[in-house]
């Protein structure tokens, strides 16, 4: 499980906590009852009822409650059903390194996790979530879902709370009973905030009575409306919604459904708007998630709409609760609400734009991620990777776009080559390989862009051990480099070539082929590459035999990166030298290498690299005569590879001494002291493994057992000990009967028992321990 998920400081950065909450608590507390009797519960309800806010508050009450971890997962701005199991794995920080599906590598990783995932804002992915919890909480019997959606997602077991809308108050209500409903209570608290001084008064309980029933209390409509409270007194505001939303209601009886409702307060809120306005609402939805300044002024401007004019117009726009702002590390973006964005999607459709405004917006991310291939090795490197990170979602809308035509696939081949360092780092293997089919199958062919992108492909597919695949990939990647003409994009077929001989253990020909690559970089004046492949090399000519040149050859692939500040290259270098040292030289050198690797983690959140570097710090005390550390550190490793999908192993290199090491642990504790030593490291945190292995931090106290299980897992423990058979407590609990198999299991795991026995007994010693 990655650091942080739940945090809430990282929750505020949400655009829908930039205002507090108001009211909803019996819609919480009703969540949280169905929460603790069903793995799988759906907010319901249409767009501006408040859903993602009221999730937010849902998870915020049960962490604080439970103290279990909370993932929020937002999928309104993902558009491919293919990525949201990818995506869930990246809000989780699981890797994406192994050629087993995507949905395994979660399910592995989440079988032993107490975890609430919020999946948020469903209803354009309904059949893909569906299955995506349905299987979740059926592997992993402490995982509960929570997802918004405007509908449900119809799973067996699926409990649907539809979200209604906020209280209304009723004609004739007293002053002071109109001030105790929530939809006034909303608009109160918006209002204020728009304008310091607002104060109701006797007067406006009959127009506000009105402006709240004509709004449904619906909380978005009542947000929006609030914002003329600076302009407009309650009784102004009143009449003014009321003829909008006459045309609703003349040609039928009653009122108008709520998606008119909200269709209509949009509608106003538009109509309300300036020209230039009215067109950045509608030329900002083809972004994706969040924006710049930059990219609203390249993408937005022009006609009616002045480039120098933009700033003014979002200002506009940022006032009138249209666009929302959110402040990041180096600068502010912008983001629309997803019913608003809709909104501004319909508009621009209108008026025949939705095509040249996303070559625009595709246009600036293709200059982009130009910029960030020539500077990412000579200016803010962490600052490079953080903006393409923070432009993730519009990234994928570009490289959909390109998919359009063949003369667009060789912009978004660019594209892939430009950012290739951005997939890699990130470790978007799927999506990565996914991009590059997509427009592999869009690009004309013969088209040179082609070559320096298909390697790309066969590197992902080596590193997820997809082996055969690689190799064909990288046969095509070969071809369209010769036929092209392209040395450099030769240059990176032999480089992975090389990396897969160099994880195949024939080091040789790994020497050889990176040598040759590394020429060719240099020639072509490719730093990154040169420096990629450097460290590679030199791990590969060391484990060749020649310790003296690798070590070398690694000493300046370190030195070269810390002269121009680069990290992410940095940190795999100073791993290749202690694993280098690890097998074949100095174990104190090998841990003060590894002792960098892990500082360096605190800037580049390199998971795998970490995983790698407590698997040699563990074998290095293994062999030093530090057992109990040995074994604490390969708990905390495995813990890391379950998350990244991978194992050590997979170097071939490594799988003999990692045999050898475990059997001097077991060995020299015993097994059931190693086995109990492994279960403490495997339970940390990873930062906590971190500063452990660094030696800021003792193992600390082993938690009580009778703490260390969950509620559950404690009632089930005592039905054990009554003797009942696991069907017998299935049906007294009324759960599955697997979902009992699997509790058990967890059980004996964590007391360190192998039988129903000794569950017994600890349960009797817990229940009277004199």
């Amino acid at each position: 499980m990655a650091d942080g998920v739940g945090s809430l400081a990282e929750w505020s950065a949400d655009p829908t906590e930039v205002t507090s909450y108001v009211g909803r608590d019996a819609e919480t507390g009703e969540a949280r009852r169905l929460l603790a009797v069903s793995s799988l519960v759906t907010l319901t309800g249409p767009g501006g009822v408040g859903k993602t806010r009221l999730a937010w508050r849902i998870a915020a009450a049960h962490r604080e409650a439970t103290a279990d971890e909370v993932a929020f997962v937002s999928l309104a701005e993902l558009r491919e059903p293919a990525l949201l199991v990818p995506t869930v794995a990246n809000v989780l920080g699981f890797g994406d390194r192994s050629a087993k599906p995507a949905i395994e590598v979660v399910v592995e990783a989440l079988q032993a996790s107490r975890l609430l995932m919020v999946l948020d804002n469903c209803e354009h992915l309904v059949d893909s979530c569906a299955w995506f919890a349905d299987t979740v909480v059926r592997a992993c019997p402490q995982v509960t879902v929570l997802a918004t959606s405007r509908q449900s997602l119809g799973v067996a077991g699926e409990r649907v709370l539809p979200v209604p809308p906020l209280a209304i108050p009723e004609q004739g209500d007293s002053f002071e009973r109109v001030l105790n409903d929530d939809s006034v209570r909303l608009f109160v608290d918006r209002a204020t905030a728009v304008a310091p001084s607002f104060r109701l008064t006797e007067s406006d309980v009959e127009p506000l009575i009105r402006l709240c029933r004509r709004l449904d209390g619906l909380p978005l409509a009542i947000e929006l409306a609030a914002v003329r409270a600076r302009a407009l007194s309650v009784r102004q505001l009143a009449d003014r919604v009321d003829r909008q939303f006459s045309v609703l209601t003349k040609d039928r009886r009653g009122r108008p459904e709520r998606h008119e409702t909200m269709r209509a307060l949009i509608d106003w809120s538009h109509d309300l708007c300036t020209g230039p306005e009215r067109l950045l609402w509608a030329r900002a939805s083809v972004f994706s998630g969040s924006f710049d300044l930059d990219a609203a002024e390249q993408v937005c401007s022009g006609g009616e709409l002045p480039r120098e004019d933009v700033l003014e117009v979002v200002d506009g726009l940022l006032d009138k609760s249209i666009l929302l702002r959110e402040e990041y590390p180096g600068g502010v973006r912008y983001r629309m609400l997803e019913s608003v964005r809709e909104y501004g999607v319909d508009r621009l459709s209108e008026t025949g734009g939705t095509a040249e405004f996303r070559k625009r917006h595709r246009d600036w991310f293709a200059e982009l991620v130009g910029r960030y291939a020539t500077e990412w090795l000579k200016t803010d490197q962490l600052g490079w990777i953080g903006r393409l990170r923070r432009e993730h979602a519009n990234l994928r809308v570009a490289l959909d776009y390109c998919t359009g035509t063949p003369e667009d696939a060789v912009v978004g081949l660019r594209m892939l080559r430009d950012s290739k360092e951005f997939w890699i780092f990130r470790g978007l293997h799927t999506e990565g390989r996914m991009w590059v089919r997509r427009l592999d199958d869009a690009a004309a062919p013969g088209v040179p862009e082609r070559a320096r992108v298909l390697w790309l492909a066969g590197f992902m597919a080596v590193v997820q051990g997809d082996v055969p695949t690689s190799r064909s990939i990288l046969e095509r990647a070969a071809a369209e480099a010769e036929a092209s003409g392209d040395e450099l994009a030769a240059a990176y077929v032999l480089h992975v070539r090389a990396y897969a001989a160099l994880i195949g253990n024939d080091m040789a020909e790994a020497s050889r082929l990176f040598g040759t690559a590394i020429d060719l970089f240099r020639a072509h004046g490719d730093e990154g590459g040169d420096l990629w492949a450097s460290y590679n090399h030199g791990l590969a000519v060391w484990l060749d035999g020649d310790i003296d040149r690798g070590r070398s050859i690694l000493a300046e692939a370190v030195e070269r990166c810390e002269r121009r500040g680069e990290v992410f290259w940095r940190g795999w270098a100073l791993w290749s030298r202690a694993a280098a040292e690890y097998l074949l030289g100095d174990l104190a050198v090998a841990e003060r290498c590894c002792a960098q690797v892990l500082r360096l983690h605190a800037q580049v959140n390199d998971r795998v690299v970490v995983g790698y570097t407590l698997t040699v710090m563990a074998g290095c005390a293994a062999r030093t005569g530090r057992p109990n550390r040995a074994a604490i550190l390969q708990g905390a490793a495995t813990t890391v590879w379950r998350t990244v999908g991978a194992w050590p192993n997979r170097y071939k290199a490594f799988t003999e001494p990692l045999l050898a090491d475990t059997d001097t642990v077991t060995t020299a504790l015993g097994w059931e002291i190693a086995v109990k030593e492994f279960a403490d490291g495997a339970s940390m945190p990873t930062r906590d493994a971190i500063a452990f292995a660094l030696e800021e931090r003792a193992p600390g106290p082993r938690k009580q057992t009778a703490q260390v299980l969950t509620k559950r897992e404690t009632e089930i423990a005592h039905v054990i000990a009554e003797g009942l058979t696991n069907q017998e407590i299935a049906d007294r609990l009324g759960i599955a009967r697997r979902t009992v198999d699997t509790h058990i299991d967890h059980i004996l795991t964590k007391l360190g028992y192998s039988n129903r026995v000794q569950v017994a007994t600890w349960v009797t010693r817990s229940a009277d321990p004199a």
